[in-house]
């Protein structure tokens, strides 16, 4: 599966994005996606996933209450709500799915989340 994210950009601290991650086909096919970021010199961590069959959720303890992660499976498009965004938030975030029949993981190519303080 394709994944394009969108929706990044530059915001001040406290402030509030929406990214976007569009699948190629239907999201009821995928297993598991979910919201990775990497920051400058850092390892890529995981931020959310959500599982589109039934909705379930998993956050990062560092976003919980503040991020929140959904899937329209009618839309084919998964979203990462970010709410009281912090400096720290910083990063490049990636989206991800995987396919389990197919054992398929696939990576869009990332959007730019910039907060300033």
């Amino acid at each position: 599966v394709q994944l394009v994210e969108s929706g990044g950009g530059l915001v001040q601290a406290g402030n509030s994005l929406r990214l976007s991650c569009a699948a190629s086909r239907s999201t009821f096919s995928i297993n598991s996606m979910g919201w990775y970021r990497q920051a400058r010199e850092k390892p890529r961590e995981l931020v959310a996933t959500i599982t589109p069959a039934d909705g379930s959720t998993m956050y990062a303890n560092s976003v919980k209450g503040r991020f929140t992660i959904s899937v329209d499976n009618a839309k084919n498009t998964m979203y990462l709500q970010m709410n009281s965004l912090k400096p720290e938030d910083t990063a490049v975030y990636f989206c991800n799915a995987f396919t389990g029949w197919s054992e398929e993981i696939s990576w869009g190519q990332g959007t730019q989340v910039t907060v300033s303080s």
